[in-house]
């Protein structure tokens, strides 16, 4: 028997939801904004963690190259518990890893929940910052992490990578861009979740804006900047997902992105279309009675931080 669709919603905000999917590109950033008041209703109502929290640590010396760490419960230095890093969306000119009163702290919450040291990193925006500033700052955060994550009861020798939308965009320039150098020393896997993977400028694209600021305005140097172009440089486990509403276009970036890593890595990437949420909920929803995906991103986790995750996974 499945679950019901947005589990953990009351009758009334689980309506909304299915109505917002269906009219989700008519005005994205309003739409947003009722998914986030939703979830931030659901998350405060949830109950209190142990869940200790270690907020804007510097990793580097711009005001938003900071990061904050979610610790579990009786953690200790000698722990070294996998880490996962989440990176927010935002198009590349906008979005803050507190975009909300819980979003996207849900997120962090959630993987320290599981016995993870969740990470939540800020990065710098265009067009203060364009191309390859926010993958280079992933790279950075990246750096800091192991150098200093052992301390608080990390194993930086197991880290994976979670980037929704923009975000997404830049851990994968992070892990496969020759411009960005090579980060993969101690990433054990990497989810890209809604990501734009494709830079386009296409008349429906609600983000065109911020393609051409942080890739420039020539569409052949957005085409050769975004991280389709080096999808067969990606050398660690992957997960795609995206929503079952989505941004135009995300979908399809996915699964020709999940394609090309398939042709090199000689195995298929998971690829996971998330039913009856949209580009927003499929990451404000994590932590809540929901498991539609976070069952399945629970699994990568777990498989791709073995040997150890398991040991400490909690439902």
């Amino acid at each position: 028997m499945t679950a019901p669709a947005f589990a953990g919603l009351s009758p009334q905000q689980a309506d909304a939801m299915q109505a917002l999917g269906r009219r989700w590109a008519d005005d994205i950033q309003a739409n947003r904004r009722e998914v986030c008041a939703i979830y931030d209703s659901v998350h405060a109502a949830l109950p209190e963690d142990g869940i200790r929290r270690h907020a804007d640590l510097p990793y580097g010396a711009h005001a938003r190259q900071r990061l904050d760490l979610y610790l579990p419960e009786n953690l200790s230095p000698e722990d070294a518990r996998p880490v996962v890093v989440f990176v927010h969306g935002g198009a590349f000119v906008r979005g803050d890893k507190d975009s909300s009163p819980h979003i996207y702290a849900n997120v962090p919450r959630w993987f320290a929940r599981r016995g993870y040291i969740g990470v939540n990193v800020e990065y710098r925006l265009a067009p203060e910052a364009p191309y390859p500033a926010g993958a280079e700052d992933v790279a950075a955060a990246l750096a800091w992490l192991r150098a200093e994550i052992g301390a608080y009861g990390g194993d930086p020798a197991r880290v994976v990578l979670v980037g929704h939308s923009a975000g997404g965009s830049h851990v994968a320039s992070c892990l496969s861009d020759p411009a960005c150098g090579d980060n993969h020393a101690g990433v054990a896997g990497a989810v890209l979740i809604s990501a734009r993977l494709q830079a386009d400028t296409l008349p429906d694209n609600p983000n065109a804006r911020g393609v051409t600021a942080y890739y420039g305005m020539d569409p052949a140097l957005q085409a050769a900047r975004a991280p389709m172009p080096f999808a067969e440089r990606l050398n660690v486990p992957l997960m795609v997902a995206f929503a079952e509403f989505e941004n135009p276009y995300l979908d399809l970036y996915a699964l020709q992105y999940a394609a090309r890593v398939r042709e090199t890595q000689g195995r298929s990437p998971r690829v996971v279309q998330v039913a009856h949420h949209n580009h927003t909920s499929i990451v404000a929803h994590l932590g809540t009675d929901d498991t539609a995906f976070s069952q399945i991103l629970g699994e990568f986790l777990e498989s791709a931080t073995q040997p150890l995750a398991h040991h400490h996974a909690k439902a």
